[in-house]
């Protein structure tokens, strides 16, 4: 997957302001921010939207938005709230085709979103 975005910053053959990283995830600020925070969670594994989700492969949704939310507590984003976001598919904005989960703070959320 080297002409993905994402698989290419995982890989460290790009630059990214990483904020947190475990054995399965990747965490770091976007460059295109839509909010005061606005951190993208990625899996390592190649996986190209939350439709191509597996059994096996789910489980790593669940670290993705653990992972959030110990990211939200440490930004001090916790106690005013903030966004989760998966987008998939191009209608819903899904730009890059490698899952990703966009975790947003820092302002007050309009709804509906989009």
């Amino acid at each position: 997957m080297n002409e993905c975005l994402f698989c290419r910053i995982v890989q460290r053959a790009l630059p990214a302001k990483i904020v947190a990283e475990d054995d399965q995830l990747v965490a770091f600020h976007d460059v295109n921010p839509q909010a005061p925070t606005h951190i993208l969670l990625v899996p390592k594994t190649h996986i190209p939207a939350v439709s191509d989700l597996t059994d096996a492969t789910g489980p790593v949704m669940t670290r993705a938005v653990l992972m959030a939310n110990r990211l939200a507590k440490q930004l001090g984003l916790a106690d005013s709230g903030y966004r989760l976001v998966v987008n998939c598919g191009e209608q819903a904005g899904q730009s890059i085709w490698h899952l990703h989960v966009h975790l947003l703070g820092g302002r007050p959320m309009r709804w509906p979103p989009g």
